[in-house]
């Protein structure tokens, strides 16, 4: 398994873990250099959104891949997490609604979690 996989994989459990909403994983090599997937969940408030996070820093932390930059935190209502290989946005409702990610991203290729 290639690194950037086992990363979204570990981000995805990590969300789920946590009850995120609506996780989707978005595969962005074909359209982008930024990274190799885009990872976007939805939490249902800001200690949610907090709480989503903090476990997606912690368990890729442990599995050796470190933070490189992140992103809105303050606010609870979206923060940006950059890895390098992945990027994980958690949202609440209504900036998911507003930024529309899955709609800018629409040229990747959405993954099945169960394939990673």
């Amino acid at each position: 398994m290639n690194q950037s996989k086992e990363m979204a994989r570990i981000a995805y459990n990590a969300l789920n873990d946590k009850k995120g909403e609506d996780i989707k994983i978005i595969d962005i090599t074909g359209v982008s250099v930024l990274a190799d997937y885009f990872i976007i969940a939805t939490g249902n408030s800001d200690s949610q959104v907090n709480a989503l996070v903090d476990n997606v820093e912690e368990e890729l932390h442990k599995a050796g891949f470190p933070l490189k930059q992140r992103e809105g935190k303050a606010s609870g209502s979206w923060v940006l997490l950059d890895f390098g290989d992945i990027i994980v946005h958690v949202f609440d409702r209504e900036n998911r609604l507003f930024y529309d990610l899955e709609r800018i991203w629409k040229d990747g290729e959405y993954i099945d979690p169960e394939s990673l």
